[in-house]
């Protein structure tokens, strides 16, 4: 099938934040007092936008600007801890600028939220920028609800068909089976079964993996 997109997640797929999004996760909740087990809360929220995790961590319905007040200061905490170590994914902006020579319309599709995509893009510093960036914050539904993706192949003018989702959860995998994408699985943080899928074409640990086995020619040829 013709490719003509290529989306990405942000967090743990184009950047290396996740042990980072894990240690906020423990000093937000240890400022509220509240007692969680991190990879369970980081199973059932990674790829959930900001409103839906604080929704999640409180098991209640978080008024939203309650839940925005309380994303501000976690997301803060998660910036100032990453910015000394801050950290692309192996290759990425090798593997993101060369898909623009091809010819490939570029996206971003994260549950992260604008400050956060701020962040992430003032230390990537991609030249050439993405086609379209749809972010968390923007009233849509997080993954795996396919929303996000869909979002910004619409933005990029490129039929989901036409897809293929770079993502490094199991929620974000689904999302990409959900919105009719194909998906390359990055695990960074999860292992090749856990970001399974008939419609998962690539399973890798970083984009270096991607430019040695020619990925990009093949999707071009």
């Amino acid at each position: 099938m013709r490719t003509a997109g290529l989306i990405f997640d942000m967090d743990g797929t184009m950047i290396d934040s996740m042990p980072f999004h894990a240690k906020s996760w423990i000093e937000f909740t240890r400022r509220h007092g509240v007692d969680i087990d991190v990879p369970e809360l980081m199973r059932r929220t990674t790829g959930r936008t900001g409103v839906e995790c604080m929704r999640e961590l409180f098991e209640r319905d978080v008024p939203e600007d309650e839940a925005l007040a309380f994303i501000h200061e976690k997301e803060a905490i998660y910036r100032e801890l990453f910015t000394p170590v801050f950290t692309e994914v192996g290759g990425f902006r090798r593997f993101a600028a060369d898909a623009h020579a091809r010819g490939f319309k570029v996206g971003v599709g994260t549950a992260g939220d604008r400050h956060n995509i701020a962040f992430a893009f003032g230390h990537l510093k991609m030249d050439p920028m993405p086609h379209a960036v749809v972010g968390g914050d923007e009233g849509l539904p997080g993954k795996p609800e396919p929303a996000i993706f869909l979002e910004a192949a619409r933005r990029m003018g490129v039929e989901p068909a036409h897809c293929i989702v770079f993502e490094d959860a199991p929620f974000g995998i689904e999302a990409a089976r959900r919105a009719g994408m194909r998906a390359v699985a990055v695990c960074t943080s999860h292992s090749p079964g856990e970001l399974a899928g008939d419609h998962v074409v690539a399973q890798v640990r970083d984009y270096h993996e991607l430019l040695q086995s020619d990925f990009l020619e093949r999707l071009y040829a």
